[in-house]
């Protein structure tokens, strides 16, 4: 398995289809599922020469954690619909090579099991439900369970139509589900109706559509767990979201399963991170798929990047053996681009290590 492509199709060939369409799926046109890689792919690198490069270190810290590369896992609902094992084999593969896993409040496996199998760093996903106890009981369970930080996926007050899904009436397959969340809250995610996606019908019913920023000091009263927001694609709420005492922001477009033809989080990236000026970490969850994309993140301002579906797909191929795959194919692949940048350590990637590409405006 010597690229990711190979893992993509591979998992492709063993999922059912309907799975398949869920996980690989996007919203609308689905023009958001290449709108990142594309953007990632007109950004050129400007190695230097003749820099020591003998020894490269890609560890990094990310809130406090230690990584072994600037690299983490994008939050996924249900990695047992890939594995047997789930969020425990992909927890374990994470810590093998000292990334970052970020658990969705929709696992299929418990916090605790997801907890006792990890030795490496883990952030809890959550999305804003109306039912406000059922967040508590999940904060204090990750709390005491030794979570890091609490994302708060912003950009779905509620799901968006995903034409794949609804074709298939995709809902949760028997003996799966979210097992942090009580079965009634859960119910129509199970639901199969043609036509209709139970995922859609599920976020309608649950999500809280009418929060706002500030009920953001709510949660954060909650616990003492640093504060991420997952979704955040403009210097406007940026700025807001610094303002509102947030440790961090995941740059993000939900894997092009949100708003069809946003701007992607690559081309989002420099303006966020200008706008929080190093007053919280940034996060590029958006296209990765080789080690090269890291250094371009980094080179943009970014402290580390998310990786999501390529994750399922080793899981899909091979449990815990294969998402460790995934994860130690990007770090070797970035430990090669940074002997052939010329930059050595994390901190030796900025601006000036990339060409971005120039922006028409008629």
């Amino acid at each position: 398995m010597l690229t990711l492509r190979t893992y993509e199709a591979a998992a492709k060939g063993r999922l059912p289809g309907p799975v398949w369409d869920f996980l690989a799926g996007g919203s609308g046109t689905e023009s958001m599922l290449t709108a990142g890689r594309e953007a990632l792919d007109r950004i050129r690198l400007r190695p230097r020469c003749l820099v020591d490069v003998s020894r490269c270190d890609p560890g990094t810290e990310l809130l406090g954690a230690r990584l072994a590369a600037p690299l983490g896992i994008a939050p996924m609902a249900y990695h047992r619909l890939a594995d047997p094992e789930g969020e425990v084999a992909t927890a374990r593969a994470a810590g093998k090579a000292g990334a970052l896993l970020t658990v969705s409040m929709f696992a299929s496996r418990t916090l605790e099991d997801i907890a006792a199998a990890a030795s490496g760093p883990l952030w809890l996903q959550l999305y804003w439900l109306k039912r406000r106890d059922l967040l508590v009981d999940l904060v204090h369970r990750a709390e005491a369970a030794g979570f890091r930080a609490l994302v708060l996926t912003v950009d779905a007050p509620r799901v968006a139509s995903r034409p794949r899904d609804a074709a298939n009436g995709f809902a949760v397959p028997p003996g799966i589900r979210a097992v942090n969340l009580s079965s009634e809250v859960m119910a129509a995610s199970h639901g199969s109706r043609d036509g209709e996606s139970a995922i859609a019908r599920h976020s309608m019913e649950q999500f809280d559509a009418s929060i706002t920023w500030d009920d953001l000091a709510w949660l954060r009263e909650l616990t003492s767990l640093p504060l991420v927001l997952k979704g955040v694609l403009t210097a406007e709420d940026a700025e807001l979201a610094v303002k509102h005492g947030v440790s961090g922001l995941i740059v993000s477009n939900h894997g092009g399963r949100q708003l069809d033809f946003a701007r992607s989080a690559p081309e989002c990236l420099p303006e966020i991170v200008a706008a929080v000026d190093g007053r919280c970490q940034v996060v590029l969850d958006g296209g990765i798929r080789h080690g090269a994309d890291i250094a371009k993140a980094l080179c943009m301002g970014a402290d580390a990047v998310l990786t999501g579906r390529p994750a399922l797909w080793g899981l899909s191929h091979s449990g815990a053996e294969g998402v460790a795959g995934v994860l130690r194919l990007l770090i070797d692949e970035f430990e090669e681009v940074m002997a052939l940048m010329g930059a050595p350590t994390v901190a030796d990637f900025g601006p000036s290590g990339v060409t971005l590409p120039t922006c028409r405006h008629t």
